[in-house]
C-alpha cells in the first residue's frame, strides 16, 4: 500500500501500482470525468501512469489535472497538435513531421511538405480533426532506449535530431488510432475525444532550428479551448485585438512610424512624444517621492567593460559593436555597467544606503528580423532602469519598496490585474551557488512579507541573479511582462564596488536591478491597444478641441482656447469652413477626450457645450467649471472622462 497526499492535504491509502485514472475514480466520478493528466511528486504524467513509490518512502504527492488547471489546458493543446498532425498526414501523405509544441493560447506543428498549405485548406484539416476526435481513440505511450529509437527512425533527419537533443536515455512515442505515431515526451489527454474545441489559425514559414541555411518548413498554428464558448470568446478577443493593433492606430493618429532606413528602430512623432513625455513626467514624480536620483550614462562603452560585467560571455549575440581610435567598443544593451562606473567615482559609506539611482537609458539589442513587431519588439528602446545599492540587511525592505512603487505606477494606467513570477538560476550564470541561494531566498521572503502569491520559473533568472517579474493583464485578458526586480551579488564584486561599513571595514554592496515599465516603446504600444487609443485625458496628445458653429463664434472659440492654454490644457480650435457635424465626426475619428461646441447660445451665456468621448449626452457648463473638472481629472490620472 502507498499513502497518496492530495493538494488539499487529504490522504488516501491505495494499492501500489494503481493508475492515476483509477485513483481519480476513487476520489469521485466528477473528477474522473474531468481528469486529463496527473502530477505525481511534481512530475506531469498520463492518467494511465501507475502510482508507485520512488523509494522506501510510501508517501506520494498526487494532483489530478483537469482543464481548469493551466497545465491541463496546455496538455490538451499538445494533444490537439498531434490530432492536427494526423489530419495533415492523412490529407497530404508525403508530409514529414518535425515537431509540434504548445505556445500561448495554442500550438503549432512544423512540417516538411513540398506542396503549400493555404488558408483555404484549413476547413478541410479541421473536418478531418473532427473525425479523429469523434473516433475517441486512446493516446498510447511507448518507451524505447535511445539506440532503439534511432534505429526505429533511421533515415528521418528531423526525428533523429530530436532524439539526439533529448535529455533522457528513455525516448517515448505516442500513437492514437491505427496509423499515427510520433516521437513525443508527453503527457497527453487520455483519448482524442478530449482535445476540446479547436481552430486552425494560420500558416507561416519557419527554418529548422531557426537556421536560414536549412530548408524552409511550413508552420501551421492552431488554438484549442476547453469549450466552444471559450473558443468563441478567444476568437472574439482576436478580432478585437486586430481593431486595436497599435501599428495601425499609431499610423492613423500620427504617433510613430518605421522606416527601412532603420529596421526595428521607431520614429516617435510629435503627438507620440506628448504621450511619452507625460509618462516620463509622471514616472519622475513617483521616483522623486520614493527617493531616487536620476543619472545618464553613455550609449557606447569600451568592449573591455562588457567582459568585466559578464555580458560578453552571456549576452554577446544580442549586442552591436563598433571600432574607432583602434579600440573596440560595444553599444550598450543594458544600463547596469554604466551605473557601476558612476558608483565608483567616489567613496561611499553605509550611511548613504540605500542608494537609489534611476536612469531612462537608451539601449540597443540585436533582434532577428523575423521577431521585430511594431513597438512590441524593437532594436532600440528606452528602459526605465534603476539600481539600488544597499547592505544585505536592507534587501528585504528595498524589494518591498520597489514592489509598492511598481503597483502604484501600474494602477495609474488602469492595470489592476497582474501576477508575479520568481525566476531562479539559469544554466548560464555567474556567481556561486551559495550566492544564488541567498539572493533567491531574499526575494521569496520579501514576497512572503507582502503576502503576494507567485509562480516559480525554474532556470529563467538573469545570468547575474534571480528575479521577480511583473505581468499585467490588459482589457483583452492578454498578459504582458513589464517590470522586473533582479538581485545581484556578482556584478558589484566584478567591478570592485565597495562601501565603508559601521566597523570601518570595506564591504561589497548588494545591487538591485529594477525596471517598472521595461521598454518605453513597448509600453506605449501596450497602452495604445489596451485603450484602443482612447487615452485618458492626462495622456491624450490633444485633450480638448473647440468647435465654433460658424465664423460668428470664432472669436469666442479663440478666447476659450486661450483660457485653456493658459491653464496648460493641450487644446486646439477647428476654424475650418466645414459643417459642425463634420467637425464632430473628425474629432471622434481622432479619439479626442473632449470637444467643446460653441454657438450663439454659448457666447451669450459664456458657457461651452461639452461632448465627451464615448457618451451620447452633451453637457453645457461654464468655462471655469469645465476647466476645474478637467484639471482635476488630469491631476488624479483619472481614466473616466464622465463629469
Amino acid at each position: 500500500m502507498v499513502n497518496v497526499i492530495l493538494p488539499d492535504g487529504g490522504k488516501m491509502e491505495v494499492s501500489e501500482g494503481i493508475t492515476a485514472k483509477e485513483l481519480a475514480e476513487q476520489i469521485g466520478p466528477q473528477l474522473a470525468k474531468a481528469a486529463v493528466a496527473v502530477k505525481i511528486n511534481g512530475q506531469l504524467k498520463d492518467l494511465s501512469s501507475p502510482i508507485n513509490p520512488d523509494s522506501d518512502n510510501r508517501d506520494i504527492q498526487v494532483q489530478v489535472i483537469t482543464l481548469k488547471d493551466g497545465e491541463g489546458l496546455e496538455i490538451m493543446r499538445h494533444s490537439c497538435a498531434h490530432v492536427m498532425a494526423e489530419a495533415i498526414c492523412s490529407i497530404w501523405p508525403d508530409t514529414r513531421l518535425v515537431y509540434g509544441p504548445t505556445v500561448e493560447d495554442g500550438f503549432y506543428y512544423d512540417i516538411d511538405l513540398d506542396e503549400s498549405i493555404r488558408p483555404a485548406d484549413f476547413e478541410r484539416i479541421e473536418q478531418k480533426m473532427t473525425e479523429i476526435a469523434k473516433a475517441d481513440q486512446p493516446f498510447v505511450r511507448m518507451e524505447l532506449t535511445r539506440d532503439q529509437a534511432v534505429k526505429k527512425l533511421a533515415g528521418d533527419k528531423y526525428k533523429t535530431d530530436n532524439i539526439n537533443r533529448a535529455d533522457s536515455d528513455v525516448i517515448s512515442f505516442y500513437s492514437h488510432g491505427e496509423g499515427f505515431e510520433d516521437l513525443c515526451r508527453g503527457p497527453h489527454v487520455p483519448s482524442t475525444g478530449k482535445i476540446g474545441s479547436f481552430k486552425i489559425m494560420s500558416v507561416a514559414g519557419a527554418y529548422w532550428h531557426g537556421d536560414p541555411t536549412q530548408k524552409m518548413l511550413q508552420r501551421i498554428y492552431g488554438t484549442a479551448w476547453a469549450s466552444k464558448k471559450d473558443l468563441d470568446d478567444y476568437l472574439q478577443r482576436i478580432e478585437e485585438a486586430k481593431k486595436r493593433d497599435h501599428r495601425v492606430l499609431g499610423k492613423q493618429l500620427d504617433l510613430f512610424s518605421f522606416n527601412d532606413a532603420g529596421p526595428g528602430f521607431a520614429f516617435i512623432h510629435a503627438k507620440g512624444m506628448i504621450i511619452w513625455n507625460a509618462i516620463v513626467d509622471f514616472w519622475r514624480g513617483v521616483h522623486d517621492r520614493y527617493g531616487y536620483q536620476e543619472i545618464r550614462t553613455p550609449i557606447i562603452l569600451n568592449e573591455e567593460l562588457w567582459h568585466k560585467s559578464g555580458h560578453w560571455d552571456n549576452y554577446k549575440e544580442n549586442m552591436y559593436f563598433t571600432n574607432f581610435d583602434e579600440t573596440d567598443f560595444a553599444i550598450k544593451p543594458m544600463n547596469c555597467p554604466g551605473g557601476c562606473l558612476v558608483y565608483k567615482t567616489r567613496q561611499h559609506s553605509y550611511r548613504e544606503f540605500p542608494m537609489r539611482v534611476a536612469e531612462l537609458g537608451l539601449v540597443h539589442r540585436h533582434e532577428a528580423s523575423g521577431v521585430i513587431h511594431g513597438l512590441f519588439r524593437v532594436r532600440q528602446f528606452t528602459q526605465d532602469d534603476a539600481h539600488i545599492f544597499c547592505t544585505p540587511e536592507q534587501i528585504e525592505s528595498q524589494i518591498i519598496s520597489v514592489i509598492e512603487l511598481t503597483f502604484e505606477i501600474y494602477k495609474a494606467f488602469g492595470f489592476e490585474d497582474f501576477h508575479i513570477e520568481l525566476s531562479t538560476r539559469p544554466e548560464k550564470h555567474i556567481g556561486s551557488d551559495e550566492i544564488w541561494e541567498t539572493a533567491t531566498n531574499a526575494l521569496k521572503e520579501a514576497l512572503r512579507r507582502k503576502s503576494i502569491e507567485y509562480k516559480i520559473n525554474e532556470g529563467d533568472g538573469a545570468f547575474y541573479g534571480p528575479k521577480i517579474d511583473f505581468h499585467i493583464e490588459d482589457c483583452l485578458k492578454r498578459s504582458w511582462q513589464l517590470g522586473t526586480i533582479q538581485l545581484d551579488f556578482s556584478m558589484p564584486e566584478r567591478f570592485g564596488l565597495v562601501y565603508t561599513d559601521k566597523d570601518n571595514t570595506e564591504k561589497i554592496p548588494v545591487m538591485i536591478h529594477r525596471a517598472v515599465l521595461g521598454s518605453f516603446e513597448r509600453f506605449i504600444g501596450i497602452l495604445i491597444e489596451h485603450y484602443a487609443a482612447n487615452f485618458p485625458v492626462w495622456l491624450s496628445p490633444e485633450q480638448v478641441r473647440i468647435l465654433p458653429i460658424s465664423e460668428k463664434t470664432n472669436e469666442y472659440a479663440k478666447n476659450v482656447g486661450n483660457i485653456l492654454k493658459n491653464a496648460k490644457i493641450r487644446c486646439s480650435c477647428d476654424f475650418s469652413d466645414e459643417k459642425i457635424n463634420s467637425k464632430i465626426a473628425r474629432g471622434h475619428a481622432e479619439k479626442l477626450p473632449y470637444m467643446l461646441v460653441v454657438g450663439p447660445k454659448e457666447v451669450e451665456s459664456q458657457t461651452v457645450n461639452v461632448r465627451i468621448r464615448g457618451m451620447k449626452e452633451t453637457k453645457t457648463v461654464s468655462i471655469d467649471s469645465f476647466l476645474e473638472i478637467v484639471k482635476s481629472k488630469i491631476a488624479d490620472k483619472n481614466i473616466d472622462l464622465a463629469f
